[in-house]
């Protein structure tokens, strides 16, 4: 009786602390440990990744293969441990009561100096930095921390060796295109030169490179270009001779000014984004964990789908892959009586070495975009960088328009290729964000 009169005094005093103070309060005091705010490995070592991106130039066409390996290598280290997902690639049981900690930083730093060895000295500096700053129980030093390294390393290096065969370093032909009316060739730069110093289309190795997640780089893939007679090819010319030459155009001058700003490494934007707006939303260590995985896992397949279509429709005279460099001065040659050439027109942006259609860039925004919109509401705030020059958003879908708008400004692209290609890594991502790393 006596105690139950005492369970009973106990609900009464929780239930009135409850009303008083919320059903979130706490009826111990909290430490200054709980006040502060445990850093996020995940985050940090994905700003580390960035930074490196940013450090070292890293070519564009290279770095979403590379955002990958990292990514996956810090996603299946920590799962392994806190295991809430599938893993991506690999599922070998982590040792008992290994840091997850400890993992993600060892992860990241074996993955980051083996793909930039210039940068060594930086890395090592900042793995040590990360792992002096483990404080907690679990994390601090003993056999947690150091099981949690040797996982990391060991997960780091599996997936380094899986993708060292992946085709990227592959040694291919030039390709220069063709000379067929609407067929992409090599372009000339402003000094008349060749493009990509006279060796051909760039980048061409993304397209012989195994995909990540899709089952090949032809799934999704899209359709062929519209025709040189086509009503749309016809907008598409017009819309690129006004908005994208480099002088007397009709673009504003914000628009001038976003189209070299968005020629920036899409994988630095759209990783500077999803960083900042995970930060903003408190998500999980585990669900960031995933978030990057994703993300560039989706950006990479998404390159790897562009560059081997790329490849395929511009091998082809029959479609139309000509840059509007070309396609303008030479309007008069293709038949259509509604396209009316320009011989001194030139674009803002210099014009890429590689085929119009389908559109690199694009592919990445539609990717990255509908990864972010698949885990977060389109509200956001997030401040993107391309070299001293920053731009801050509200909205991913705006970021979202200005980098597919900015390829139409600079004169690179039309704007039906670039509504496709947003669709193909669109496709992708959707691919990749509802077929891996699921829910257990």
């Amino acid at each position: 009786m006596r105690s139950t009169q005492l369970v009973q005094r106990a609900a009464s005093l929780l239930f009135m602390f409850t009303f008083i103070f919320g059903p979130s309060a706490s009826i111990f005091p909290k430490s200054q440990a709980d006040e502060v705010e445990r850093p996020d490995q995940v985050l940090e070592w994905n700003q580390v990744f960035i930074d490196t991106l940013i450090a070292t130039n890293t070519a564009n066409a290279a770095s979403q293969r590379l955002g990958a390996i990292v990514q996956i290598a810090i996603f299946d280290a920590y799962n392994g441990i806190e295991r809430r997902y599938t893993p991506f690639f690999y599922a070998a049981e982590a040792p008992r009561g290994a840091s997850r900690r400890a993992a993600v930083i060892a992860a990241a730093h074996t993955a980051l100096i083996r793909l930039f060895p210039s940068r060594t000295t930086q890395l090592d500096e900042k793995y040590s930095e990360s792992l002096d700053a483990l404080t907690d129980g679990e994390d601090s030093g003993g056999m947690s921390a150091a099981r949690g390294i040797e996982w990391g390393n060991e997960v780091a290096n599996a997936v380094l060796a899986w993708r060292a065969t992946d085709g990227f370093s592959s040694s291919l032909p030039s390709f220069f295109g063709g000379t067929e009316i609407g067929q992409w060739r090599s372009t000339l730069t402003s000094t008349g030169a060749l493009c990509n110093n006279g060796n051909g289309m760039s980048a061409q190795t993304l397209g012989v490179t195994q995909p990540f997640a899709v089952a090949s780089r032809e799934q999704f893939w899209p359709g062929p270009p519209r025709g040189l007679m086509s009503g749309t090819y016809v907008d598409d010319f017009n819309a690129v001779k006004a908005l994208g030459r480099n002088t007397a155009s009709v673009r504003t001058v914000d628009q001038t000014w976003l189209a070299p700003f968005w020629e920036g490494n899409a994988s630095t934007h759209w990783n500077q984004a999803a960083n900042q707006i995970a930060r903003a939303n408190h998500s999980s260590m585990s669900d960031n964990s995933r978030l990057f995985a994703v993300l560039n896992i989706a950006m990479a397949d998404a390159a790897f789908t562009i560059w081997s279509a790329k490849k395929f429709y511009s091998s082809d005279p029959s479609f139309v892959t000509w840059r509007a460099a070309t396609a303008i001065p030479e309007a008069d040659l293709d038949g259509n009586p509604d396209t009316v050439g320009d011989v001194d027109w030139k674009p803002l942006i210099s014009t890429p070495c590689h085929s119009e259609y389908p559109a690199g860039h694009p592919a990445q925004n539609g990717a990255a975009a509908a990864i972010l919109l698949a885990n977060f509401d389109d509200g956001q705030t997030f401040t993107l960088t391309t070299g001293a020059n920053s731009r801050t958003y509200h909205s991913i879908s705006q970021a979202r328009s200005d980098g597919n708008n900015a390829r139409v400004w600079g004169g690179m692209h039309y704007p039906s290729t670039v509504e496709v290609s947003d669709g193909v890594g669109e496709a992708v991502a959707d691919h990749v964000n509802t077929n891996t790393m699921l829910y257990e």
